[in-house]
């Protein structure tokens, strides 16, 4: 999500994806989509969440569940602990996608629906991207910047459409949330080279428990949980599916493919969002949503095609 991978390690976990290899780019854009796919049920699952948590509990609660499951996985395979030069990235991959993107979208779902928060993160992959260029110094090609830009600009004109052109407390966690979670993608696709994508999520989650354990005993102690089948099979995913497998195979995706290709992926991610909102919320979907899945399936296209 290409350092030499450790001998104990299953080959299909351990192995890095080489963006030179043969077939390795296809692969790549699999795992990313992957990921993409497992990111898209995030909020929905969020909602869900929310039905029998607080928003401090759920994120601490969560956070702590996929460490569990991330430092089972790194005991039983027995990884060494990672290098002293990799701790500042992966405190930069915790603080990212592992608390402050949670939090802050989290806090923002109470008062925002899942269909107009997925828009407004929408524009993560070029905020990715930007930070991708100026952190590890990639420079895509002009035809994958005027892309991106495009498909930015369709997701920035169904927010402001669907929301009368009035942002809110919810648009201002939002668009902190897409700082921090880009910053953190970028770290994480960095480290991805240097180690396999899965080690890199699964230490930021271990590092971060001195933190989200005693944040999750405080934060029930003043919002006790209400457990029902919606918010436990939301808390599930957010800890299981989104929090460790999604970036799992999302920065092992951005290791083989590149960070900007893969981060232009993700335009696809608020369309998903909106099915699953309306599927599984009951959510209104908007009009404006299939022509701007058609716009942003067309950037997604160039993007993909355009030499970095």
């Amino acid at each position: 999500m290409r350092a030499q991978s450790s001998a104990i390690a299953p080959p299909r976990i351990a192995v890095g994806v080489r963006s030179g290899d043969t077939g390795g780019g296809s692969l790549g854009t699999v795992q990313a989509a992957l990921g993409v796919v497992a990111f898209s049920l995030t909020f929905p699952a969020t909602a869900w969440g929310l039905e029998g948590f607080g928003p401090w509990s759920l994120i601490a609660v969560r956070s702590i569940l996929a460490a569990a499951v991330a430092g089972a996985c790194l005991l039983v395979l027995r990884v060494a602990p990672p290098e002293r030069r990799h701790f500042l990235g992966l405190a930069v991959v915790g603080a990212g996608v592992v608390l402050g993107f949670p939090l802050l979208t989290t806090l923002a779902l109470r008062t925002s629906t899942t269909a107009h928060a997925a828009v407004v993160v929408g524009l993560l992959p070029l905020t990715t991207a930007l930070l991708s260029a100026l952190r590890v110094g990639t420079r895509p090609s002009r035809t994958f910047w005027i892309a991106a830009l495009a498909g930015a600009a369709a997701v920035i004109a169904f927010t402001v459409q669907q929301s009368g052109g009035a942002l809110t407390s919810a648009d201002a966690y939002l668009f902190a949330a897409l700082l921090v979670c880009a910053a953190g993608y970028t770290e994480g696709g960095r480290l991805a080279r240097e180690m396999p994508g899965w080690r890199v999520i699964g230490w930021a989650l271990v590092l971060c428990l001195p933190l989200t354990v005693p944040m999750a005993a405080v934060a029930l102690s003043y919002e006790p949980a209400h457990l029902t089948a919606h918010s436990v099979t939301g808390m599930l995913w957010v800890a299981i599916g989104s929090q460790f497998l999604g970036l799992v195979v999302w920065y092992r995706g951005m290791a083989a493919i590149g960070i900007p290709k893969a981060s232009q992926l993700q335009l696809a991610q608020p369309l998903l969002t909106l099915v699953w909102s309306v599927l599984l919320l009951g959510e209104h979907l908007p009009v404006a949503a299939p022509l701007t899945a058609a716009a942003v399936l067309v950037c997604i296209a160039v993007t993909q095609r355009a030499r970095g």
